[in-house]
Protein backbone atom coordinates (compact mmCIF):
# COMPACT_ATOMS: atom_id res chain seq x y z
CA UNK A 1 0.00 0.00 0.00
CA UNK A 2 1.63 3.27 -1.10
CA UNK A 3 1.96 6.24 1.72
CA UNK A 4 -0.56 8.54 0.21
CA UNK A 5 -3.17 5.72 0.74
CA UNK A 6 -2.11 4.85 4.26
CA UNK A 7 -2.30 8.91 4.71
CA UNK A 8 -5.77 9.15 3.41
CA UNK A 9 -7.24 6.76 5.51
CA UNK A 10 -5.80 7.83 8.60
CA UNK A 11 -7.14 11.58 7.73
CA UNK A 12 -10.84 9.48 7.41
CA UNK A 13 -10.34 7.67 10.53
CA UNK A 14 -9.50 10.80 11.87
CA UNK A 15 -12.45 12.90 10.76
CA UNK A 16 -14.88 9.96 11.48
CA UNK A 17 -13.79 9.54 15.17
CA UNK A 18 -14.00 13.53 15.37
CA UNK A 19 -17.61 13.21 14.47
CA UNK A 20 -18.32 10.24 16.31
CA UNK A 21 -17.08 12.12 19.19
CA UNK A 22 -18.75 15.43 18.43
CA UNK A 23 -21.91 13.18 18.29
CA UNK A 24 -21.47 11.57 21.09
CA UNK A 25 -21.11 14.94 23.02
CA UNK A 26 -24.65 16.58 21.68
CA UNK A 27 -26.75 13.48 22.65
CA UNK A 28 -25.13 13.30 25.86
CA UNK A 29 -23.67 16.27 26.91
CA UNK A 30 -24.89 19.75 28.65
CA UNK A 31 -28.95 19.95 28.60
CA UNK A 32 -29.71 22.07 25.82
CA UNK A 33 -32.96 23.34 28.09
CA UNK A 34 -32.21 26.59 28.90
CA UNK A 35 -34.55 26.69 31.63
CA UNK A 36 -33.11 23.61 33.58
CA UNK A 37 -29.50 25.71 33.98
CA UNK A 38 -26.37 24.04 34.13
CA UNK A 39 -26.12 24.54 37.91
CA UNK A 40 -28.29 23.74 41.17
CA UNK A 41 -27.65 25.54 44.08
CA UNK A 42 -29.52 25.47 47.85
CA UNK A 43 -31.23 28.39 49.26
CA UNK A 44 -32.45 28.69 52.69
CA UNK A 45 -34.31 31.48 54.20
CA UNK A 46 -34.66 32.18 57.69
CA UNK A 47 -37.71 35.12 58.50
CA UNK A 48 -37.83 37.02 61.56
CA UNK A 49 -40.47 34.58 62.70
CA UNK A 50 -37.83 31.48 62.68
CA UNK A 51 -40.20 29.82 59.88
CA UNK A 52 -37.61 28.84 57.50
CA UNK A 53 -38.37 28.45 53.25
CA UNK A 54 -36.00 26.31 51.36
CA UNK A 55 -35.57 26.42 47.62
CA UNK A 56 -33.68 24.65 44.73
CA UNK A 57 -32.34 27.16 42.38
CA UNK A 58 -31.55 25.96 38.70
CA UNK A 59 -29.32 28.71 36.98
CA UNK A 60 -27.18 29.62 34.59
CA UNK A 61 -25.89 32.59 36.12
CA UNK A 62 -22.48 33.04 37.34
CA UNK A 63 -23.30 35.38 40.28
CA UNK A 64 -25.10 34.54 43.10
CA UNK A 65 -27.50 38.52 42.36
CA UNK A 66 -28.37 36.92 39.23
CA UNK A 67 -29.75 33.17 40.36
CA UNK A 68 -31.64 35.35 43.18
CA UNK A 69 -33.45 37.81 41.28
CA UNK A 70 -34.20 35.77 38.20
CA UNK A 71 -36.47 33.37 41.18
CA UNK A 72 -37.96 36.90 42.60
CA UNK A 73 -36.21 36.26 45.94
CA UNK A 74 -34.49 39.41 46.49
CA UNK A 75 -34.51 42.74 46.15
CA UNK A 76 -33.42 45.90 47.70
CA UNK A 77 -31.17 49.70 46.83
CA UNK A 78 -28.37 49.55 44.05
CA UNK A 79 -25.02 51.40 46.05
CA UNK A 80 -21.64 52.02 44.63
CA UNK A 81 -21.01 48.07 46.27
CA UNK A 82 -23.69 46.69 44.49
CA UNK A 83 -27.48 45.93 45.22
CA UNK A 84 -27.85 46.44 49.39
CA UNK A 85 -30.58 43.39 49.72
CA UNK A 86 -33.43 44.67 51.77
CA UNK A 87 -36.00 42.72 50.96
CA UNK A 88 -35.91 38.54 50.80
CA UNK A 89 -38.79 36.02 49.88
CA UNK A 90 -41.32 39.17 50.36
CA UNK A 91 -39.93 40.15 53.78
CA UNK A 92 -38.42 43.70 53.97
CA UNK A 93 -35.86 44.30 56.71
CA UNK A 94 -36.49 47.14 58.66
CA UNK A 95 -33.71 49.74 59.47
CA UNK A 96 -34.73 51.31 62.56
CA UNK A 97 -35.46 48.16 63.95
CA UNK A 98 -31.13 47.21 63.11
CA UNK A 99 -32.41 44.11 60.89
CA UNK A 100 -30.46 42.72 58.21
CA UNK A 101 -30.13 39.53 55.72
CA UNK A 102 -27.50 38.10 56.82
CA UNK A 103 -25.81 35.76 53.77
CA UNK A 104 -23.70 32.43 54.33
CA UNK A 105 -22.65 29.81 52.33
CA UNK A 106 -22.20 26.18 53.92
CA UNK A 107 -22.25 27.96 57.19
CA UNK A 108 -19.98 31.12 56.62
CA UNK A 109 -20.80 34.68 56.36
CA UNK A 110 -19.78 35.66 53.34
CA UNK A 111 -17.49 38.30 52.87
CA UNK A 112 -18.96 39.88 49.54
CA UNK A 113 -22.24 41.15 48.09
CA UNK A 114 -24.52 39.14 45.93
CA UNK A 115 -23.15 40.59 42.98
CA UNK A 116 -19.68 39.65 43.81
CA UNK A 117 -20.38 36.24 45.11
CA UNK A 118 -19.89 33.37 42.28
CA UNK A 119 -22.02 30.34 42.37
CA UNK A 120 -21.09 26.47 41.69
CA UNK A 121 -23.26 23.57 41.04
CA UNK A 122 -24.02 22.14 44.82
CA UNK A 123 -23.58 24.92 47.07
CA UNK A 124 -25.98 25.81 49.43
CA UNK A 125 -26.91 29.39 50.73
CA UNK A 126 -28.93 30.53 53.78
CA UNK A 127 -30.08 33.89 54.30
CA UNK A 128 -31.07 35.19 57.81
CA UNK A 129 -32.73 38.10 59.03
CA UNK A 130 -30.91 39.24 61.78
CA UNK A 131 -30.93 42.24 64.38
CA UNK A 132 -28.10 44.13 65.26
CA UNK A 133 -25.15 45.63 63.84
CA UNK A 134 -22.72 45.19 66.41
CA UNK A 135 -20.19 42.52 65.04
Amino acid sequence: MSKSKKTLIAVIVLIALCAAAFCIWYLCGPSKDASSGEKQICVTVVHADGSRKQLTVSTDEQFLRGALEKEELISGDESQYGLFVTTVDGESADSAKQEWWCFSKNGEMLSTGVDDTPIADGESYEITLTVGYDG
